[in-house]
């Protein structure tokens, strides 16, 4: 679906002589502003980062994506111990006789970033006997966690959740604790079977490993890594030698480790961090090799691949795992730091922005373990599932399976940590754009600036960045330019100039003083995308569009706010589209509407696409979903009808994939 294509060379901006008198782009060159590390960077032998990660709270989210966090936290995500026996007083990490195992690190690698995003109190008094148990169960040779669990992969997980923390807490008491576990891996034997989670997923450690490394820099960490890699399953070959195409899925796919939707969305990013040690370039093409062969053979609308549990092909019925979804989301937040390759960010946008909202309420007190691209009914019931349960595209507490229920709450607190990064000529970059402030030492002396990004993206292509600093500082600042946006413009000082090429990085170099501001404008152009037998999607910004269906929700079993719900749809879903592929804007027409205080919630989307088509009676529910997509063109003799396309995330039904009319 996305580009893939090799990074171009990020390049410093040429500015045009109109642009001269405030861009000095040439005398403050890369070599110029390298300086003292100012945040923790790859040290040699790994690769030199362009991109370098922010601390947790570096970057905090404003606007509607501020709104967005605390609807989390007043949802499932600030309240889940309070009745889910996973979570509750019980559990093993906490020293209770509960569950020991993933669930509790799930749950807090999403926790202990919107905690501190919020500086939420009530949530910081969660997160604390979580993590001073953690650090209290550590045995001499390292090993620590619930004493029933012996499995290495929930351990991976909390690994994450103490570098994050860490960071926003500078607690004294980390680095030793992850020495000493990286010690334990360092003298025992590999433990990685092919067979077991643990084994499929053992490059997870290497996001903490490498964390490590980049603050003390002792080389057994490498060593460490590089047994890991060579002793566990080689996502590498899989890669490059994909054994799950298109033709397989007539014969039944092999349910095992290597079809699982959520192994591979966590092996997306394997081989690109295991480059940043071995150079070697096969492993870097092993990852847009893999996103290759995911969107060819199994790629779905929003920019994930069909898993409904299992690598399910490109049918818009088929499901898709949340945990899926903020796990390669997690995936491109580490490659775009390893890689600093611009159209990964796309992808995570288009995750972050359709995906994920598209799979939970609006008001986050329930989710899906699948969903549907073209989704007309949400109830208990057998669908084509490769794997899943009857339940699994209900919106509820815990449906078909609680790892969502522990999993999903990474998803918002870490695309706002990665909006914004530092770079290896301390200089800073806006690496995907949201409403935001990010705080950060930058130029050669480490002075402290503060951006703060106004926007409405991705409803809104505009983006105005005002600067704070106490004295002048010369440093690059790195603006992705998206690969759907020709034609970009950037305003500053009242000078406007294009910002090409889509795809890339541009980099506008220049003494930067306090109040000084410039505006981006994105053009959101619609897009018409061919998908499954031939339909349409549609597109604009990061944004895809799905039809507005009625939602009747039926309270299945347990309590509100956290019960189970089918939804049933109140309105036709069955359309033909009328649709110019090449101009769409010659069909359809947009409306823009203010941002309410719940983003996504489906009667009040900020952005309306007004469109037109015609019932398809033939077209009809087949396995309670809707049927095969009708290979379009179609005709209809029905009468034309007006209909609405919303934001995918603003629905909990819809149709995505439209067959269009033949007229």
């Amino acid at each position: 679906m996305l580009s893939t294509k090799p990074l171009r060379a990020i390049r410093c901006a040429v500015i045009a002589a109109h642009l001269a008198a405030f861009c000095m782009a040439a005398a403050f060159s890369r070599s110029a502003l390298l300086g003292a590390d100012l945040y923790p960077r790859n040290r040699p032998p790994l690769i030199e980062s362009t991109l370098v990660e922010l601390p947790l709270g570096a970057v905090k989210p404003r606007g509607w994506l501020l709104d967005q966090l605390r609807i989390q936290a007043a949802g499932l995500t600030g309240h889940l111990e309070e009745f889910w026996k996973d979570l509750g007083p019980s559990t093993a990490w906490k020293g209770g006789d509960g569950e020991g195992w993933e669930r509790g690190p799930y749950y807090l690698d999403g926790l202990v970033p919107l905690a501190y995003l919020l500086d939420d109190a009530r949530l910081l008094g969660l997160v604390k006997p979580w993590i001073d148990w953690m650090l209290a169960s550590q045995q001499p040779n390292g090993w620590f966690g619930p004493a029933k669990n012996k499995d290495r992969w929930p351990l991976s997980v909390a690994l994450k959740v103490l570098t994050q923390y860490h960071e926003a807490s500078g607690d004294p008491r980390v680095i030793p604790f992850l020495e000493g576990y990286c010690r334990y891996l360092r003298e025992n034997p590999p433990d990685w079977p092919d067979k077991e989670w643990r084994g499929v997923r053992a490059m997870e450690n290497a996001v903490s490993i490498y964390w490590l490394h980049r603050r003390t820099g002792d080389p057994s960490l490498l060593e460490t890594t590089r047994s890991i890699f060579e002793n566990s399953f080689s996502w590498t070959r899989y890669s490059l030698d994909f054994p799950y195409p298109a033709d397989v899925l007539a014969k039944g796919i092999a349910s095992n480790h290597l079809s699982h939707n959520v192994n591979i969305a966590m092996a997306v990013k394997y081989s690109g961090l295991y480059y940043q040690q071995s150079k070697d370039a096969t492993h870097r093409n092993a990852v847009f090799k893999l996103l290759e062969n995911l969107d060819a053979h199994h790629g779905q609308v929003t920019g994930i691949f069909g898993g409904d549990e299992h690598l399910s092909g490109p049918r818009p019925t088929q499901g898709t795992e949340l945990c899926g979804v903020v796990e390669c989301m997690f995936s491109l937040e580490c490659l775009l730091a390893a890689l600093a390759h611009a159209p990964l960010a796309d992808r995570l946008e288009s995750l972050a922005y359709n995906a994920l909202p598209g799979t939970c309420t609006p008001d986050l007190w329930a989710h899906q373990y699948d969903q549907q691209a073209n989704q007309v009914l949400c109830t208990v019931a057998k669908r084509r599932w490769s794997t899943n349960g009857d339940d699994s595209n209900i919106y509820g507490l815990e449906p078909n399976y609680g790892c969502c229920t522990a999993n999903l709450h990474q998803g918002w607190p870490k695309l706002v940590t990665h909006l914004w990064m530092a770079t290896a000529g301390n200089g800073l970059a806006a690496v995907a754009y949201g409403p935001s402030v990010v705080e950060a030492r930058v130029g050669p002396r480490g002075d402290l600036v503060r951006v703060t990004e106004t926007t409405e993206y991705p409803f809104d292509g505009t983006v105005e960045l005002s600067f704070q600093l106490e004295r002048p500082v010369a440093f690059e600042l790195y603006l992705r330019v998206p690969s759907w946006a020709r034609g970009a413009r950037l305003t500053i000082q009242g000078t406007e100039k294009g910002i090409g090429p889509p795809g890339d990085f541009f980099v506008l170099g220049k003494e930067w003083k306090n109040g000084d501001r410039l505006q981006i404008q994105f053009p959101m152009n619609l897009r018409a995308e061919t998908r499954y037998n031939g339909a349409a999607s549609v597109r604009r910004g990061p944004l895809v569009f799905s039809l507005r269906i009625g939602e009747r929700f039926e309270k299945i079993r347990g309590e509100a706010p956290h019960a189970d719900w089918a939804v049933h749809p109140t309105t036709p879903w069955n359309y033909g589209l009328l649709l110019d592929r090449e101009h769409p804007e010659r069909s359809l027409t947009v409306e823009r509407k203010p941002i309410g205080h719940v983003p996504f919630e489906n009667s009040a989307a900020p952005v309306v696409l007004r469109a037109r088509g015609r019932l398809l009676p033939s077209w009809s529910l087949e396995d309670h979903s809707a049927g095969e997509t009708p290979k379009s063109p179609v005709e209809s003799s029905e009468p034309l009808a007006d209909l609405e396309l919303v934001p995918y995330g603003s629905t909990r039904l819809r149709i995505t994939e439209f067959p269009t009319l033949k007229e």
